[in-house]
């Protein structure tokens, strides 16, 4: 019997790891929409774009409200993220109570992919295209992640989380690195390849909705349903049904305010990490005067960088623990940040220095956190609590870039924005420290982590 078990014992981490890596290709396949998309191509080419729109004040005017042009993707991004909060309960309530994963991964997965391969038809000054397109991807793009975290903890043990979760973010930095090589060929020898450089740019876009979608068959290819007792396969879940799965799951939440404590400090924190993220080339080329190759550089050093900080962040957790490791990386990112507001116009080299800063702790950060609250959550509630979570990940975040777009709409300067975002990681530091995790998963259900 010992052997039969430990043969058993063996099939099953074989099938574990086999599902591990299916689902490393998901960060593999939707990263470029993060990095291309929202980080280096879509906020300066979409500014731009509104700018051909505007006014002689500098003003467009969606749904005849005057907007500043210069603010126009920031609150893109953040109408995405409104309309994100409706959306992404219906994708959970419908992964949790019909254990359906993998259909509904697909679904949004291959509607953010089109709308972003759409973007190839955005030119002249259709910035009202580019917004909806912005929008239609990111809120496909979060819906998707929900289900798409809610498998970690189905695939990973507990001591398994911080190495599987790091090494998914490993790969999607990876492919955005990869891509970002690619797009730098096409945007540098456009004129060798017949094109101008708008048109360059919207190749670029289009190229990361393919990936998104080619690559998306690995997960759906590799990743196993499990059973949810008493779920029916044909049971209809409307649009109501998801509001109110969503007032169910933060009334079910009240009853681990441990938990609640860690998502109000993610809230925060990856508010001004996500804003980082999506505004950063938008600061270099409106404020610093850098050129696009400049920034696409620059992103692909936090690309590249970002690999090696997501590992090396996830063999600290293994010694120091997830929190301790997060909190480290937070005071990093107050520090550079406040860097940014001194750095000056025209000077590639310390645009440089900061990128490698970013890269070193954006991809720990954010991996860490991740396999942290998937020890803070019920069993058979992943995909509820990951909406939660997820209204505040990457990309569809909406205080961070409410308020940086609002900082440059009232003073006109993308320094002053840019430096705003410090309250955000301060006060995460602050709510973060406060967590007791050991405490946080006992009361979940879940055993302690070995190190926290």
């Amino acid at each position: 019997m010992d052997a039969v078990a430990e043969r058993a014992a063996e099939g099953g981490a074989a099938e574990r790891r086999r599902e591990q890596r299916g689902w490393y290709f998901y960060d593999w396949a939707n990263s470029v929409f993060s990095t291309s998309v929202l980080t280096v191509f879509l906020g300066p080419y979409l500014t731009e774009v509104a700018k051909a729109a505007a006014d002689p004040e500098g003003f467009v005017h969606p749904l005849g409200v005057p907007v500043r042009a210069g603010s126009f993707f920031a609150y893109s991004v953040s109408a995405s993220v409104l309309l994100s909060v409706l959306v992404m309960p219906v994708a959970a309530a419908l992964a949790d109570r019909t254990g359906r994963k993998k259909p509904i991964l697909g679904f949004f997965a291959y509607l953010g992919a089109g709308a972003t391969t759409g973007m190839f038809f955005l030119s002249g000054d259709r910035y009202l295209l580019g917004g909806a397109l912005l929008i239609l991807a990111n809120v496909a793009f979060g819906a998707a992640v929900v289900v798409y975290h809610a498998f970690l903890p189905q695939i990973a043990l507990p001591h398994e989380r911080d190495k599987v979760s790091s090494r998914g973010w490993a790969f999607g930095y990876a492919a955005g690195a990869l891509v970002l090589v690619a797009n730098l060929a096409v945007f540098l020898g456009h004129d060798s390849l017949g094109v101008d450089e708008g048109t360059a740019v919207r190749i670029c876009l289009a190229s990361a909705g393919l990936w998104w979608g080619l690559f998306t068959l690995v997960p759906l290819r590799r990743l196993r349903e499990r059973p949810v007792a008493g779920a029916g396969g044909g049971r209809r879940i409307s649009l109501g049904g998801g509001g109110r799965q969503l007032l169910a799951t933060v009334r079910d939440l009240r009853r681990y305010p441990l938990t609640l404590l860690f998502l109000g400090a993610y809230l925060l924190y990856n508010d001004g990490v996500q804003t980082v993220i999506t505004q950063a080339s938008v600061f270099g080329a409106e404020e610093l005067g850098m050129e696009q190759t400049t920034l696409i550089t620059a992103v692909l050093l936090v690309q590249v960088l970002a690999v090696a900080g997501a590992l090396l962040m996830g063999r600290l957790a293994q010694r120091y623990g997830a929190k301790r490791t997060i909190l480290g990386s937070l005071v990093a990112w107050t520090a550079t940040v406040g860097a940014g507001w001194f750095l000056p116009a025209g000077a590639p080299v310390w645009f440089f220095a900061l990128a490698a800063a970013i890269g070193l702790v954006l991809g720990g950060s954010q991996a860490l956190s991740r396999s942290l609250f998937a020890q803070l959550i019920p069993k058979g509630k992943e995909a509820e609590y990951f909406a939660l979570y997820e209204i505040s990940d990457r990309g569809t975040s909406w205080l961070g870039p409410l308020l940086f777009g609002l900082t440059y709409q009232l003073t006109g300067s993308y320094r002053d924005a840019i430096i705003s975002l410090v309250v955000f990681f301060v006060l995460g530091f602050v709510l973060l420290a406060r967590v007791p995790v050991a405490r946080a998963a006992a009361a979940v259900g879940n055993p302690e982590p070995d190190r926290i």
